[in-house]
């Protein structure tokens, strides 16, 4: 019998379709696929003019949600990772949306970046093909945009996200999947267009073989095969041609593909072939091997990671420490003392498990990358780095808790931004910011000896510190720092007491 603590589960909400994968942790730290799920949600189709997710599309979305949510209750919640991609990186207003897409889920819901999107879809194709050493290049078409990733082993090593995708490009320019000759080169020319500033970093001869992922490429081998009588393990530049030539000539798309394609992949098809069409001739494709591996599976790979002692996101938060110069002694010092505040005021505040240690602890290790800038306003520096870096592993609404606990750490506490934060964050990000800001002050003057620590004891709004008797009198500045601190939180109705 399987346990549970075993069993894993991605959900990927892409813009064409939502898919669930659920699967078992082997010994040797492959996984077993024992469930697959796949719902034609088509989200991208469902933004109206404004980006706004139309009401038709959210009850989609929402009823496969609460499906997927009934497969998932059994399972461990910290086994679950579910991810949104491109459609809810563009929907405006999509907060409302996203709660109502947690509750349905059951779960949290991760929106990540293109570069976090390239990283995970190459981990889950280098996984499950096992890759060597030898350079590959990786392209998924998705219904909002192709990632490209070029890379060696299990390590990516350039990654960039196009916005183009099958959805986007079939509903411009294959309406109800007519095709037509001037339609079929206009959308080359415009997925060629995107391409086109990327294309350097993934042409031939800089990687020796080419993996395609996803739905797109999976349809269009499967109906080459068809047409063919031959295998669907691979795309050849000849079997690519002529179906874009037969899709041409019978002017429609379920003409050219004589049943071997399913009824809700029918109306992205064009679209998916024109990109793979731009793509073999950007990039110099001549063979394009098929893999089942995707977003979904490195997602898996890369929640195992986490739970397996190799959090990516701790690799990252290093090496910005790195690149903008972080005195890591200092900063290491300030992430020790907020931890042991945490411990402190931790159960009271409801600030237990994992999530609440990782950020404020790669919050303080972060807090003065700003400086690299400008001593002045130096926070607001640092929030913004983290606002906008491609951050390994971080989803979007973990780069933002963390940017805001940056920004937050010192001056007027930035009431804004705090509220900003994803609804299920706010109290936890208050909460964060108010240990970080003292357990900096605590080490404001950057000297390397132990320094006294108070006992902490909190309420709702109000904290307490308790020190050593005679340590404020034999530091008139660090009392000084704290009557200010008291100041500053007293002006959001937080009451910081010092005894």
């Amino acid at each position: 019998m399987t346990d549970r603590k075993d069993v894993y589960a991605a959900v990927d909400l892409g813009s064409n379709s939502f898919h669930m994968v659920v699967a078992v942790a082997e010994s040797e730290g492959s996984l077993r696929p024992i469930d697959r799920l796949r719902e034609p949600v088509r989200l991208a189709a469902g933004l109206d003019a404004h980006k706004r997710i139309t009401p038709e599309a959210r009850e989609r979305a929402l009823a496969c949600l609460e499906r997927f949510g009934e497969r998932l209750r059994t399972l461990e919640a910290s086994n679950v990772r579910a991810v949104g991609t491109n459609t809810l990186r563009r929907a405006c207003a999509a907060d409302a949306f996203l709660t109502a897409a947690e509750g349905a889920l059951g779960h949290p819901i991760d929106i990540i970046s293109g570069f976090e999107e390239a990283r995970l879809i190459y981990m889950g194709v280098a996984h499950s093909r096992g890759f060597d050493e030898r350079p590959r290049l990786v392209v998924d078409i998705g219904g909002g945009s192709t990632e490209l990733i070029r890379g060696a082993g299990l390590q990516p090593k350039v990654l960039e996200s196009v916005y183009v995708g099958c959805v986007g490009l079939s509903e411009t320019f294959f309406p109800k999947g007519t095709v037509k000759a001037r339609a079929m080169e206009r959308a080359v020319m415009s997925a060629r267009h995107e391409l086109e500033p990327v294309q350097g970093l993934f042409a031939a001869p800089a990687w020796v073989e080419a993996v395609g992922a996803s739905g797109t490429v999976r349809a269009v081998a499967a109906v080459i095969g068809a047409r063919t009588d031959g295998p669907e393990d691979a795309i050849t530049r000849e079997g690519l041609h002529q179906l874009r030539d037969a899709l041409v000539k019978a002017g429609d798309v379920d003409k050219a593909t004589a049943g071997a394609l399913s009824v809700d992949r029918r109306p992205v098809f064009p679209g998916g072939v024109a990109i793979l069409c731009a793509l073999f001739d950007a990039l110099g494709i001549e063979i394009l091997e098929v893999s089942d591996g995707a977003l979904r599976e490195g997602a898996l790979f890369d929640l195992m990671g986490r739970w397996g002692g190799t959090d990516i996101r701790a690799a990252t938060v290093a090496n910005l420490a790195r690149r903008y110069h972080v005195d890591m002694a200092h900063a290491e010092r300030v992430a020790q003392s907020a931890l042991r505040l945490l411990d402190q005021a931790g159960p009271a505040w409801g600030l237990e498990g994992v999530l609440p240690r990782q950020m404020l602890a790669w919050a303080a290790q972060l807090h003065e990358i700003g400086l690299d800038i400008s001593h002045a306003r130096f926070h607001r520096h640092g929030s913004y780095i983290l606002c906008h870096s491609d951050m390994a592993g971080f989803s979007r609404q973990e780069q933002l808790l963390l940017a805001t606990l940056v920004r937050a750490h010192r001056r007027k506490v930035p009431r804004l931004e705090l509220g900003a934060l994803p609804e299920r964050w706010v109290d936890l990000g208050w909460r964060l910011a108010l240990l970080l800001r003292l357990a900096v002050a605590l080490h404001r003057g950057r000297s390397p000896e132990p320094t006294p620590e108070p006992a902490v004891k909190v309420d709702d709004r109000r904290i307490e510190l308790r020190f050593p008797p005679g340590v404020l009198d034999r530091a008139p500045l660090l009392r000084t720092d704290l009557e200010q601190e008291q100041r500053y939180l007293r002006k959001v109705g937080d009451r910081l007491e010092l005894c």
